[in-house]
C-alpha cells in the first residue's frame, strides 16, 4: 500500500502544479498571441530550438543520477554543481558561437540577437543548486510545487510586463533570463546542502560515466521532439514555425502534462521498489491506466473542435493551425501514454532501453517527414509525429516481456 500512498501523494502535489502553472500558461499564451505575430514566436522558436539542441549534446542526466542514489546523494552535490556550470559555460559558448550558423540554416538572419541572448540562459541555470531534485528523491513534493510554481509564477509575470512594453519576441528570451536569475537565488534558500567549489575526480567520472546513455537518449529525444520544427523551420519557413509550434502548444502540451506528472510522481517510487519485481509491474500498469483515462478525453475535445478552441485562445488571425491541432492532440495522447515507461525503465538502471525506444520513434517520423511537409506542409509534419510516437509501442512492450516475463534459462 505504501507505493500507492507515495504516488497518490506525488500526483496531488504535481498535479496542482500543472494545473496553476497551465491555467497561468494559457492566459499568458491568450495575451501574448493577440500582441505577438506568428513571425515573432517564429523566431523564439528558432532561439529555444538551439537552446534545447546544444542542452542535450551536453546531458549529463545529474537529476536522475541524485534520484537513484539511495542513500549517498548528499555526497555527490559539489561534485554535480562543478559539472553543472562548467556544462552551462560550454553551453553558452555554443550558442554564442553557432548563432550564425543557425540563423542561416532558418533562412532568418534577424534571429541573431535572440539566439545569442538565450546563450545567457544556460549560463545562468549552470549555478542553480543540484539539491533541489532531492524534493523527488525524497517525496517532498509539497516543496517541489512551491518551487516550481514561484518560477513560473515569476517568469510568468515579467513575460507579460516585458511583452506589453517591447512587443517584440526580444522581451520572451529576457523573460527567461530573469527567470533563470530567479530560479538560481531561489535554489539556494529551498534546498540542501548546499554545494561548494570542492572537486571530487572520482565522483567526476562517476557521473559523466552515467550519463553517457542519457545523453544518447537525450540526442534522439530531441530530435524525435523537434525534428519535425526543424524542418519546417527549415523548409516552410519561421511563420509556419510559429503557427506549428503554438498549434503544439495549445494540443499536445496540456496532454503531455499528465503523463510529466506521472513519471515524474512514479520515478522516485519506483526506483525503492525496484527490487520487487510484481510491486514495479503493478504500479507501471496502473499508472498506464490511469493517465490513459485523463489524457483520452483532452485528446477527444481537441480532435473534434479545434476551430473553436483556436478561436477562443489565439483569436482569429491564428485559425490556419486548427486543421493540425487534431493530428497534434493525437500524437499528445500517444506519446503521454508511452512515454510512462521511461521511468520504469530508469528505475530498473536500463538507460539503454530508452534510448533504443527513442531512436526508433525518431526513425519513424524522420523518414515520410520531408515528403509529408512538401506535400501537405504543417498538417504532413504533425501526421509524421503521430507515426513516430506509435512506433515506441511495440518496441516498449517487447523489452517489458523481455525483461519481467521471459522464463529464464537455467544454468
Amino acid at each position: 500500500m505504501g507505493y500507492k500512498k507515495d504516488i497518490f501523494k506525488g500526483v496531488s502535489w504535481l498535479g496542482a502544479f500543472r494545473i496553476v502553472t497551465r491555467g497561468m500558461s494559457f492566459v499568458r499564451t491568450a495575451i501574448i498571441a493577440r500582441i505577438l505575430s506568428p513571425s515573432d514566436f517564429g523566431l523564439f522558436g528558432i532561439a529555444t530550438l538551439t537552446l534545447s539542441f546544444i542542452e542535450v549534446f551536453t546531458e549529463t542526466g545529474i537529476n536522475i543520477f541524485l534520484i537513484q542514489q539511495k542513500d549517498e546523494a548528499d555526497k555527490y552535490i559539489s561534485t554535480a554543481w562543478i559539472v553543472s556550470i562548467l556544462r552551462g559555460c560550454l553551453i553558452a559558448l555554443l550558442i554564442f558561437g553557432f548563432a550564425p550558423l543557425i540563423g542561416s540554416f532558418f533562412h532568418a538572419e534577424n534571429s541573431l540577437l535572440l539566439v545569442r541572448l538565450m546563450a545567457i540562459v544556460p549560463f545562468v541555470r549552470g549555478f542553480i543548486n543540484p539539491s533541489v531534485a532531492k524534493f523527488i528523491k525524497d517525496l517532498e513534493f509539497h516543496k517541489e510545487f512551491y518551487y516550481r510554481t514561484a518560477i513560473f509564477s515569476v517568469e510568468s509575470f515579467v513575460t507579460l510586463i516585458l511583452v506589453l512594453i517591447m512587443q517584440t519576441a526580444t522581451a520572451l528570451v529576457y523573460a527567461m533570463i530573469i527567470g533563470a536569475v530567479f530560479e538560481t537565488i531561489l535554489s539556494f534558500f529551498m534546498a540542501s546542502p548546499k554545494p561548494t567549489f570542492k572537486f571530487h575526480k572520482q565522483q567526476f567520472k562517476k557521473v559523466i560515466q552515467y550519463g553517457k546513455w542519457l545523453t544518447l537518449a537525450g540526442i534522439f529525444d530531441y530530435l524525435y521532439q523537434n525534428i519535425d520544427n526543424l524542418i519546417v523551420g527549415r523548409i516552410l519557413g519561421t511563420a509556419s514555425l510559429g503557427f506549428y509550434s503554438m498549434g503544439y502548444k495549445i494540443s499536445s502540451v496540456p496532454i503531455s502534462e499528465f503523463s510529466d506528472v506521472f513519471s515524474k510522481a512514479t520515478f522516485p517510487v519506483y526506483s525503492k521498489i525496484s527490487h520487487d519485481k510484481q510491486r514495479l509491474l503493478q504500479a507501471f500498469y496502473k499508472s498506464v491506466g490511469i493517465t490513459s483515462l485523463l489524457v483520452l478525453p483532452i485528446g477527444i475535445v481537441f480532435f473534434f473542435i479545434p476551430s473553436l478552441i483556436v478561436s477562443i485562445l489565439l483569436g482569429p488571425k491564428w485559425l490556419s493551425v486548427a486543421p493540425v491541432l487534431k493530428y497534434l492532440a493525437l500524437f499528445g495522447v500517444l506519446r503521454a501514454i508511452s512515454n510512462l515507461a521511461n521511468g520504469f525503465f530508469y528505475s530498473v538502471h536500463r538507460q539503454d532501453i530508452v534510448t533504443i525506444t527513442t531512436f526508433c520513434s525518431l526513425l519513424g517520423i524522420a523518414i515520410p517527414l520531408v515528403p509529408l511537409v512538401l506535400l501537405w506542409g504543417i498538417k504532413g509534419a504533425a501526421i509524421s509525429a503521430v507515426i513516430g510516437s506509435m512506433i515506441a509501442y511495440p518496441v516498449n512492450i517487447f523489452f517489458i516481456y523481455r525483461l519481467f516475463y521471459r522464463k529464464q534459462p537455467t544454468q
